[in-house]
């Protein structure tokens, strides 16, 4: 009987914590405007980062020329905001740990592009560059205006504008 509670207890203890999380992975948080924990906004900046580096150098590959322009411009920011972002973890400042790969759901959607030529991969490009930097400009905006860790929610706060304009570039180019 002993065990059984002491199971019960150690198991409603982490249920919270790993709600919390699933929350933010499913958008929950988002949808009532949640700030991510610091571990989960690391975690979703540093992939999303990856996400646009690696979609964008296929399309310098294979895009059109203004797609092109536009993931020229996409991998140099975010490369940048890459080494910003490790450059803050690795300061032992910011206690959160840098993931080594894209998220499944982003792997899929690279796949899906690698698959894709011409006006398909353009415009599929373009509608996952628009999906990409709403998801980010929302991240950045709960987490540089109510984060809990101070170096990073000012970073947040201070990159968000960038993400914006990237945003609205992608808008542009899904018309």
């Amino acid at each position: 009987m002993k065990r059984l509670v002491i199971a019960s207890l150690a198991l409603s203890l982490a249920v919270p914590a790993f709600a919390q999380s699933t929350a933010e992975k499913t958008g929950v948080n988002s949808l009532i405007g949640i700030p991510p924990k610091t571990g989960d906004f690391v975690q979703e900046a540093a992939t999303s980062d990856m996400f646009e580096i690696a979609s964008s150098k296929l399309a310098l590959e294979r895009g059109d020329d203004t797609t092109k322009a536009f993931a020229q411009q996409m991998v140099t920011d975010h490369q940048k905001t890459t080494e910003e972002l490790k450059a803050l973890v690795s300061s032992g400042n910011v206690k959160a740990a840098l993931p080594s790969a894209m998220t499944s759901d982003q792997q899929s959607m690279l796949e899906k592009l690698n698959g894709l030529q011409g006006k398909d991969f353009n415009k599929q490009y373009h509608s996952d560059q628009e999906s990409a930097h709403e998801d980010a400009v929302d991240l950045f905006k709960r987490y540089g205006n109510e984060g809990d860790d101070p170096q990073l929610k000012a970073w947040a706060a201070s990159t968000r504008p960038a993400l914006e304009h990237h945003l609205e570039m992608a808008k542009e180019l899904n018309k």
